[in-house]
């Protein structure tokens, strides 16, 4: 790939090997814009989950790395062709120490784009990096401080908000640490088919696992020891991001989501975590109001697309009107045939 030059030095886009792993990760730590996303174990878990390829770029200057770009390639009959950073991952795009460095790897990356024929290269990014390419004006995300202090946190919880949690611990609910997908998955599963939306498959959770580690968990809120709500959470640096969660029909009457987040930011508060990332959100959604109502403000995510042979911007999303009808069709679906059938239309979408 075609070298940047900045300040008399050169910078070299390669791509990323096995034996540069360590050193990719260890960039993605010490980088303030970087994220969980932008790990390296992300190829691993989208090529064995889904099959699709992977190109993990980084610039690289006198033998140091200097930026990253993980991307990953998702072609679909339904759903188009596109070069993603990164597909399944809220966050991802470039980042890089400088703007040289940043400027290879996004001519690296529109070059690989037009080299696929892709209809289009998308960047998930926090901040603007091409404000003059066409955006998804649709999703924010919700971060906010950890106090140092468990109290401290539940008195931050505005005071609405908080009634819920203490509904839900007069409810009598427990939470614990599942080291599996074993309680998780049912819950998650009947959940989201409860929604009208696709499943993903129950060995993508385990590969997340099997990938990250202890940087992934599970949290489990249980009555009488029967399962009420599950999440899956992701630890990054002194972050904690819950990522894919559910309830059983039974947790909107108890507060389990209530006592549920509150319980994850407690534990996180408790080892020592500073900031509680609670994710993506489509503006105008449930999903929305419930983490405004307990303080977070929402920020607005970049979603930057480079149109190639496409003609505008896809809009695969469930309030997209187009797939209303299909969503009532998807939840009158018997359980086991929307988990068996789910992941493969969930893989395609990105």
């Amino acid at each position: 790939m075609a070298p940047d030059t900045l300040q008399g030095t050169t910078v070299q886009v390669c791509t990323l090997t096995p034996e540069a792993i360590p050193r990719w990760d260890a960039y993605v730590t010490a980088c303030p814009e970087a994220t969980f996303f932008h790990r390296a174990g992300w190829a691993e878990v989208i090529r064995r989950a889904f099959g699709h390829p992977t190109l993990f770029l980084f610039a690289e200057r006198e033998g140091q790395i200097v930026g990253v770009l993980p991307l990953a390639r998702v072609k679909s009959l339904l759903f188009g062709h596109s070069l993603i950073s990164l597909p399944f991952c809220v966050y991802g795009g470039i980042v890089a120490d400088d703007p040289g460095a940043a400027r290879a790897l996004d001519e690296a990356a529109r070059a690989e784009a037009a080299d696929q024929g892709v209809d289009h290269l998308e960047y998930r990014h926090r901040r603007p990096y091409h404000p003059d390419w066409p955006t998804k004006d649709l999703y924010v995300t919700f971060r906010k401080p950890i106090e140092p202090e468990v109290e401290a946190n539940m008195n931050a919880i505005p005071r609405k908000q908080r009634r819920m949690v203490r509904k839900g611990i007069k409810a009598g609910l427990t939470s614990e640490v599942d080291t599996d997908e074993t309680r998780f998955f049912p819950v998650y599963a009947g959940n989201v088919h409860r929604m009208g939306t696709p499943v993903f498959s129950r060995r993508y959770f385990r590969i997340l696992k099997a990938v990250f580690g202890d940087d992934c968990e599970y949290l489990t809120v249980t009555r009488d020891g029967q399962p009420v709500a599950s999440v899956l959470s992701f630890y990054f640096r002194d972050e904690v991001l819950p990522y894919y969660g559910g309830g059983t029909p039974l947790a909107r009457e108890v507060a389990g989501y209530d006592f549920m987040y509150w319980e994850l930011m407690r534990r996180g508060c408790e080892a020592g975590y500073r900031l509680f990332d609670f994710g993506r959100s489509k503006r105008g959604t449930g999903s929305f109001s419930f983490k405004k109502n307990w303080g977070f403000e929402p920020e607005p995510l970049h979603y930057e697309f480079e149109l190639h042979r496409g003609d505008a911007v896809p809009d695969n999303n469930p309030l997209n009107p187009k797939y209303q009808r299909l969503i009532r069709w998807w939840q009158r679906l018997p359980l086991p045939v929307a988990n068996a059938i789910g992941p493969y239309v969930v893989r395609n979408l990105g």
